[in-house]
This record gives structure tokens, C-alpha cells and sequence, in this order.
């Protein structure tokens, strides 16, 4: 053990207990307990989301490395860590497939809930990143005509394959969020945005909570076909009123596959070993516990729609999710440390 080494990590990243043990000192906490006292003497904190990295928890401490096994960093200042010289990681990536599995298996269920035919429609991908591409190649195998907007992936890719959104809005009949927190994107979805899409459309959320003005998607309700929300403001106080309004509902899970969680772990591992020179983790890895966790490759070739769906919600019974939140919301936080981690699906 380094005697100099202290890591202070959020007890609800899966696979990480015992890893650094021989190295360092290690403190689990649930994240959101997580305070400045416990980084008193700390070196590096490994985090989720819901611990706000910023002067408040940081000021004074001798952190050198913040690792979040997640995607987003908007919970992390980054102006102040980098002034402060504090090393900044995240997992990008590493929860795609289980958010493209999440958004086909809610899109399936809720459409053979409604009866609605999905043949020969288009999907809008606000943000075609890592998870947005994934969603994606889905959509065009499952038969899907799809339209993107991405403002900075544009600026570097050049036109072809991208819209404004404005078009994006008026000619898909599902739209589906899938872009980081910035200045840009928050509140975007706002009443203007509602009031272009199409009546009767899909509307998807799995992103970040505050990029949707909550407020104005309860208005918009009356004219929009499907509502499906991950994400929300104000988690875990989220809002009642637009749960009861959503056709499907869940505490911010979309991403909780099995393979996801390996990734996002190994992610933060490699780095700190990285960082500081641990050797033995430089390729680290969590194994499958059981062959039954292990990624399922599905076959639609020459399926019609209510098979494709019995298949998605073979792998993925979504509306267990959704139960669960709507008979205990207060329990927001509770049902993500909790989740059991699904296995994801490839075709």
C-alpha cells in the first residue's frame, strides 16, 4: 500500500471495492454524503454524478484527480479543477449500449401498448456522440429513416448527414435527446421546441434533466403522442406532475447495463493506475460474474414489429422500471444504487 494514497469513492460503482485496496487507502461513501471533511487528506475522489465536484467540496483539500465513471461532467466544475491543477476523467462512451437498448425497448413497448405501427418512420437524434450513433445504426437496421442534429459534430464533419433543427423537429415522428449539459443545451427543449415537433410524435429524454423546461413539455402534452423520460430536474425531488404525464418513467437508468457498468469502472481504474503508475491496473477489466450477464445478440432479420418488441422486452422489461419509480418516487436515489444492471443486446 501507498502510504501517501487515498482514495475516496462512491460505494454504488459496482466492481471497484477491493481493486485499489493493495495500493491505497480506500472510503466508500454514498455519493451524495460525500463532503469536504472526507477529502481532508485525500488524493483522489472516484465519483457518479450526483456528487457536485466543485470550490465547495474541493476548496482546501489535496485532491489531484477527480475519475467519474460516467459519460457527463456538467457535476464537475472543470474550470476550478483546472486552475487548481486537479486532473479531470470520465468514461465517455461507456453506457451508449445501454441507452440505445433502453430507448428501443421503451419506443417498442409503449408502441405496442398504443397499437401504433411503426413502419416507415423517422427518428430525430439531437446529438450524435457515442450514444447518439448507437441509437442510430439501430434505428437504420430496425428500418427507421433518421434525421441528426449536432451543431459542433457539424462544424467539424461538414453538412452532409445533418439538419437544423428546426427540420428536425417538424419532420420526425420520434425525437430523442441524447446530448451533454452546456450552456447550450440547457432548457432547449423549451416551448418553442414543442411547439415545432410534430403532433402526435415520440418524445425522448434519456440526456440530462435540465435540458428539458419541464414546465413547457407538461404544456406541450396534449399534442404529443408518447412522452419517455430518464432524466429530470431537480433529481431526486423530481416532478410529480409530468410522471404522471409520461408514458414511461424511470430514475435515470437508462445506461445501467451490465456492460456498461464494466466499462465505466474499468474506465476510472485505468486512469488512476495510469496516473499513478500502478502497473498491475493498467488493463484492468471487471470479469462477468455469470454467463447470463453477458451481452445477447438478437436476431430481427425478417421480424415484424411485435416481435422485434417481445425480443426487446425479453432482454429488457422496461415497464418493471417504470412501475418501480411510480410506486416509489421518493425512492429515486434508492432504485439507482439498487438497480439490478441489465445485460445489453447487439444485432
Amino acid at each position: 500500500m501507498n502510504s501517501n494514497m487515498k482514495i475516496v469513492a462512491d460505494r454504488a460503482i459496482p466492481f471497484l471495492q477491493g481493486v485499489f485496496e493493495p495500493w491505497a487507502e480506500v472510503v466508500y461513501k454514498d455519493g451524495r454524503e460525500i463532503c469536504r471533511e472526507d477529502l481532508a487528506d485525500a488524493t483522489v475522489l472516484i465519483t457518479r454524478t450526483i456528487t457536485k465536484c466543485n470550490e465547495a467540496l474541493l476548496e482546501g483539500t489535496p485532491v489531484k484527480m477527480i475519475a467519474s465513471a460516467t459519460i457527463g461532467v456538467d457535476h464537475i466544475d472543470r474550470d476550478y479543477c483546472a486552475e487548481r491543477d486537479i486532473l479531470v476523467c470520465n468514461a465517455p462512451g461507456c453506457n451508449a449500449g445501454g441507452v440505445m437498448e433502453y430507448v428501443f425497448s421503451a419506443l417498442y413497448g409503449v408502441a405496442s401498448r398504443k397499437a401504433v405501427s411503426l413502419k416507415g418512420r423517422t427518428m430525430g437524434i439531437i446529438g450524435v456522440g457515442h450514444v447518439g450513433k448507437r441509437v442510430e445504426e439501430m434505428a437504420v437496421s430496425l428500418g427507421f429513416k433518421v434525421r441528426r442534429y449536432d451543431p459542433p459534430r457539424e462544424a467539424a464533419e461538414g453538412h452532409f448527414g445533418y439538419c437544423s433543427l428546426e427540420e428536425l423537429l417538424k419532420g420526425s415522428d420520434i425525437v430523442t435527446l441524447h446530448v451533454p449539459l452546456t450552456p447550450q443545451t440547457r432548457n432547449m427543449a423549451d416551448a418553442s421546441f414543442f411547439a415545432k415537433m410534430k403532433k402526435g410524435a415520440f418524445f425522448i429524454n434519456t440526456s440530462r434533466g435540465e435540458v428539458v423546461d419541464e414546465d413547457a413539455l407538461i404544456a406541450a402534452r396534449p399534442r404529443l403522442g408518447t412522452i419517455i423520460i430518464d432524466t429530470w430536474k431537480n433529481e431526486p425531488n423530481i416532478n410529480k406532475e409530468l410522471l404522471e404525464l409520461a408514458d414511461i418513467a424511470t430514475p435515470h437508468i437508462a445506461g445501467y447495463s451490465y456492460q456498461g457498468k464494466q466499462n465505466g469502472t474499468a474506465a476510472v481504474v485505468r486512469a488512476v493506475a495510469h496516473y499513478f503508475g500502478i502497473t498491475e491496473l493498467y488493463e484492468f477489466f471487471p470479469k462477468a460474474e455469470l454467463p447470463e450477464n453477458e451481452a445477447a445478440k438478437i436476431d430481427i432479420i425478417g421480424k415484424n414489429q411485435g416481435e422485434i418488441a417481445s425480443l426487446l422486452q425479453y432482454n429488457y422489461p422496461i415497464f418493471t422500471d417504470d412501475f418501480m419509480l411510480r410506486l416509489s418516487p421518493d425512492d429515486f436515489d434508492r432504485l439507482r444504487s439498487k438497480y439490478s444492471y441489465r445485460r445489453e443486446i447487439y444485432i
